[in-house]
């Protein structure tokens, strides 16, 4: 039997990832279309087709009218490209007049929170290999989600940064035509798991005690980057907390987002009253990891987002 457009958003509401692949295979030429339209022939267009797709995996849920959804997509794919248009800006979120908007505007991981396909895409995102698996976190969970800042966090050029994403987009896509009604481990208890870990080890930092956290968390050879400055390993990352606590900075942790061996922490730097300039306004705490423990550390801090 062929299901309706609103039978399909129905069923992917629920949680089935299928359902949701046969929708976006259905509509993937309306879609291309429009990039074409706006964008031309090029990587551009297939960028913003893509992206819609997954922008399409967390919100399908803020869908009101399912018999709407054909246009809905088409729009998240028309405002990708005028982004594209404008200049390198954050992941977009289409706003048309078919979903329900929150009462507060969620950050990308609680928007997926509020979704049934959540543990789907967890596990799916896991299945990447480590490289796509770190810039598709960075593109769709973090704040250092243009090209050119998860190129400056990765250390790699902007081309391999666009062929990852498309690469693991093609992937993502690929499991949600083929995914069936299968089980997916809940990712729920293994979040919570690393929100308090997070929280904890800044509240430890914030004491002055983040030679304890380094040491028990990180392998005593472990590397520490900051994309187009210093690099060294712990004695630098212990140094550069330190100084921040003596010039009255605090860290607030915002944001976790954990698949495999890739951590990321965003947290809200905050500048002494007598200093509001002291800092930027935000930090990334990229920690990728062996055997549980930190081996690469890069700390990036992203631009604020173009209005």
């Amino acid at each position: 039997m062929t299901h309706s457009d609103a039978d399909l958003v129905v069923l992917a509401q629920a949680g089935d990832a299928g359902a949701l692949g046969v929708l976006l295979a259905r509509h993937e030429a309306g879609m291309r279309a429009v990039a074409l339209s706006l964008l031309g022939y090029g990587p551009d267009a297939e960028d913003a087709v893509q992206d819609a797709m997954v922008v399409a995996v967390r919100r399908i849920g803020e869908v009101r009218d399912p018999a709407a959804v054909a246009p809905w997509l088409r729009t998240i794919v028309r405002n990708n490209a005028r982004m594209t248009l404008r200049g390198p800006r954050p992941v977009p979120v289409a706003e048309p007049e078919w979903f329900t908007p929150p009462s507060t505007t969620p950050t990308p991981e609680e928007a997926l929170d509020r979704t049934a396909l959540r543990d789907w895409v967890w596990h799916a995102v896991g299945q990447l290999s480590e490289s796509d698996r770190l810039v598709t976190l960075l593109r769709y969970f973090s704040d250092a989600s243009s090209y050119e800042q998860i190129a400056a966090v990765c250390g790699v050029p902007v081309g391999t940064v666009r062929s990852r994403l498309s690469h693991a987009r093609r992937a993502l896509a690929g499991g949600l035509r083929t995914s069936s009604a299968s089980a997916y481990a809940d990712s729920t208890a293994a979040d919570d798991a690393r929100w308090r870990e997070g929280r904890d080890m800044i509240d430890t930092a914030m004491r002055g005690d983040f030679d304890r956290v380094v040491r028990e968390h990180w392998w005593p050879d472990a590397e520490m980057i900051v994309p187009g400055g210093r690099r060294g390993g712990r004695d630098l990352a212990v140094r550069g907390m330190n100084g921040d606590l003596e010039a009255g900075v605090r860290q607030r942790l915002r944001n976790v987002v954990s698949s495999g061996n890739v951590l990321i922490w965003e947290t809200d730097l905050l500048s002494p009253p007598d200093d509001p300039e002291h800092c930027p306004p935000a930090a990334l705490w990229l920690q990728q990891l062996y055997q549980g423990r930190v081996w690469r550390f890069t700390l990036f801090h992203p631009l604020p987002a173009r209005v």
